[in-house]
């Protein structure tokens, strides 16, 4: 290819991937129409099939299609989402859907990093693939979710259900990692439970001067006392170098409810937490604990679940999975070197290994540093062309596997 053919490829890319970013598909109560249209485009100018599924009214799951010379193995699915989350606008150096590009090549852009950037490197990526002519055994399925930022749950846990994913033959899905500051990438085997649990404490009300047995105060601050011992045990483990924060389970207090006036002692207190659990905790057993700290606390305590993941098997890193084996050896072959573990955070990838199919999260951005729903998210442009090249070679390397 010459050099300025290369030019121009770079140049669609990087100008995709500003118009894709200049699109507000912010949470919440967004309309996802441009974003089809958008990409209802691109589908076109790259000469892929195009469906459109809806589990939910104005809830589009957008899926491309380039289909392999032996249809009937497993296909590969590469799946991304619409969505990001809020701004605070006056937090941005520049406007956070400008995608303003600097001096430095820094993209600016609310979803520059999390995760327009992944959506737009795979369709580049199959751009160069198909220019040079090349076909792979296996179906490349490209899906673009909506509402992965809100928990996925009108988006990719809705539509893995259903006969049409089933149709869909996925036997190996691509989602999100997150940015790495070195020169290292970060790639990702498995998650950790989601768990968002409340505990309303009930107790004896009355007025405030006086010393009331079994008040919502004093149960409450037993729980609270509970979970934070236990947040802090978790936190000494990350003083071990070899940990990484997926090793460990995180709990954090995110709201506190009740209370009428100053001068009177409630009848009810509740406390919410954010719990992230390593999943080589047992559910059952932390549940019980849980249970047990209510009890402890004494009468008319109870909690309840706002969500509560089930314990979903890790992707297998072993020669019993193609997948793998394929995609490490494109990563040998471009000499990246990765930093592996278990995701953080939560993706939709949680929802495609619950059905038994493996997934690895990986965004191809080192040398980065990590903005996701962060106030100037930005990615550079050489990074990201860099990143379309890792995919051209990983998408040739699972889709032969």
């Amino acid at each position: 290819m010459s050099s300025s053919s290369q030019a121009q490829l770079d140049a669609t890319a990087v100008e995709n991937f500003r118009e894709y970013l200049r699109i507000p598909s912010v949470q919440p109560d967004i309309n996802y129409d441009d974003c089809v249209t958008f990409l209802r485009k691109q589908t076109e100018s790259l000469g892929l099939l195009f469906r459109i599924y809806h589990m939910q009214p104005n809830k589009p799951i957008v899926v491309m299609t380039w289909l392999g010379t032996e249809p009937e193995k497993p296909s590969i699915l590469l799946n991304s989402h619409m969505d990001v989350v809020p701004v605070v606008e006056d937090k941005w150096t520049y406007p956070p859907f400008s995608a303003h590009l600097d001096a430095e090549g820094n993209i600016y852009a609310r979803g520059s990093q999390d995760m327009k950037c992944v959506g737009i490197q795979y369709l580049e990526a199959i751009r160069r693939l198909k220019l040079a002519k090349q076909h792979f055994k296996r179906t490349i399925h490209v899906s673009f979710v909506p509402d992965e930022e809100i928990g996925g749950f009108l988006g990719m846990k809705d539509f893995v259900p259903t006969v049409n994913f089933e149709d869909l033959n996925v036997g190996f899905a691509l989602d999100e990692g997150v940015a790495s500051p070195e020169e290292f990438f970060y790639m990702f085997y498995g998650e950790r439970a989601i768990w968002h649990i409340e505990i309303k404490c009930e107790g004896t009300p009355g007025h405030g001067s006086i010393l009331h047995d079994s008040t919502a105060g004093e149960k409450i601050r037993i729980i609270i006392d509970r979970f934070m011992d236990f947040r802090a045990k978790e936190k000494e483990k990350l003083k071990d170098p070899k940990k990484q924060l997926g090793d460990v389970t995180t709990i954090n207090l995110t709201q506190l409810k009740g209370g009428v006036q100053t001068n009177v002692v409630p009848t009810s207190l509740s406390v919410i937490f954010d719990i992230r659990i390593d999943p080589s905790v047992d559910h059952i057993e932390f549940e019980n604990m849980i249970k047990k700290w209510c009890e402890e606390a004494g009468a008319d305590v109870i909690y309840s679940f706002e969500q509560k993941d089930p314990k979903i098997k890790n992707t297998k890193l072993d020669n019993s999975n193609p997948f793998w084996l394929a995609f490490k050896k494109a990563c040998e072959d471009l000499k990246i070197k990765l930093q592996i573990g278990i995701f953080p955070g939560g993706t939709d990838s949680r929802y495609i290994r619950q059905a038994g199919i493996p997934s690895i999260g990986f965004s191809p951005m080192n040398k980065t540093k990590i903005l996701l729903h962060d106030h100037d998210e930005y990615l550079n442009k050489d990074i990201f062309l860099k990143g379309i090249e890792i995919y051209m070679k990983i998408i040739s390397a699972v889709a032969n596997a």
